[in-house]
């Protein structure tokens, strides 16, 4: 979502680090190439088509998801969503059981303004070529009242969906009903605290695992069947405005998205993979902004652009309290 301050870290940090070469097998890295995707919030891996990756615009775009190509990071579907009104503020995008595609128009920048926010259901298409697909909009309330939100997950074995709630103190997880109502409202009840100043969440393909990304680090945790472990921190990469993450379609891989036009998502060997995948960093907690994540690469201009960027989050919430 457009922040000022987060706009200006993004150039900084857009300027220090390298775009991530095109992979070969999709699941490596990419920049996004489509001029129309400027603020890609939420990213999911493709069930039906290998290498390919969903991503949608945060606002003042449409009722739009997009199949990039994580091959050459272009574009090749655009689903138009009908059946729903007009959308808000998307911050997310999941993909449950039976191929179906979650859309979190979740986000509230002003903290709990909106009474309620909403999620959209539609089959992810089987042919990649522009199209409109129906989708079904459901209404969403939480137990403790409004919040901000970016992060929406569904577990791929139960199909139950949840939320992860933006607070730059810790937020928490919340757990919607086991089958959501397109008729009545959805009460999503907190059920977990999660130490971060969250962005977006994901569940590894066989359920097992749960990673949750903010804008400088990121905590990855043990599902447990909802009752959240937590195994160390994610090594996040420094991005302009780091807003998404993804499984890979086959669960090796973690990739991370940012905003801004050209935008780069990198891949990092997520936790517990297989073929010599790092493990999660267990020393040293994730404060909740997300600060004690690893650097990827270490180098000193890295080192200096997070401080930059860190003392500008800093003067906002300064000016912010006056």
């Amino acid at each position: 979502m457009r922040r000022p301050y987060a706009l200006l870290a993004g150039a900084l940090l857009v300027a220090a680090c390298a775009a991530p070469a095109t992979a070969a097998g999709g699941d490596d890295g990419f920049t996004i190439r489509d001029p129309r995707i400027t603020e890609s919030s939420g990213l999911a891996a493709s069930r039906l088509h290998p290498g390919v990756y969903w991503t949608h615009n945060d606002s003042d775009d449409g009722p739009y998801l997009y199949a990039v190509d994580g091959r050459t990071g272009r574009t090749v579907a655009t689903v138009t969503l009908t059946g729903v009104g007009t959308p808000r503020d998307v911050e997310a995008v999941s993909i449950g059981p039976g191929g179906q595609i979650y859309v979190g128009d979740i986000g509230d920048n002003f903290g709990g303004r909106w009474p309620h926010v909403w999620i959209y259901r539609l089959p992810e298409p089987k042919q990649l070529r522009d199209q409109t697909v129906r989708a079904t909009q459901y209404v969403v309330k939480y137990a403790d009242g409004p919040r901000d939100a970016e992060s929406l997950a569904v577990h791929p074995k139960t199909g139950r969906v949840y939320i992860v709630d933006k607070k730059e103190d810790g937020g928490h997880l919340y757990q919607g009903p086991a089958r959501l109502s397109a008729s009545g409202t959805n009460v999503f009840e907190p059920v977990a605290a999660v130490d971060l100043w969250a962005t977006d969440a994901a569940f590894s393909p066989d359920g097992r695992q749960f990673a949750v990304r903010g804008y400088f680090g990121g905590i990855a945790y043990a599902w447990n069947g909802g009752h959240l472990e937590r195994e160390g921190r994610l090594n996040v990469p420094l991005q302009g405005q780091g807003e998404s993450v993804t499984y890979s379609a086959d669960g090796r891989k973690l990739l991370f998205g940012s905003e801004g036009a050209g935008s780069p998502v990198q891949a990092q060997d997520a936790p517990g993979a297989g073929g010599g995948s790092k493990t999660p960093s267990a020393g040293g907690g994730t404060t909740p902004g997300g600060s004690g994540a690893g650097l990827s690469g270490g180098t000193k201009t890295g080192v200096v652009v997070v401080v930059a960027v860190a003392a500008l989050f800093g003067l906002r919430r300064l000016l912010r309290r006056r």
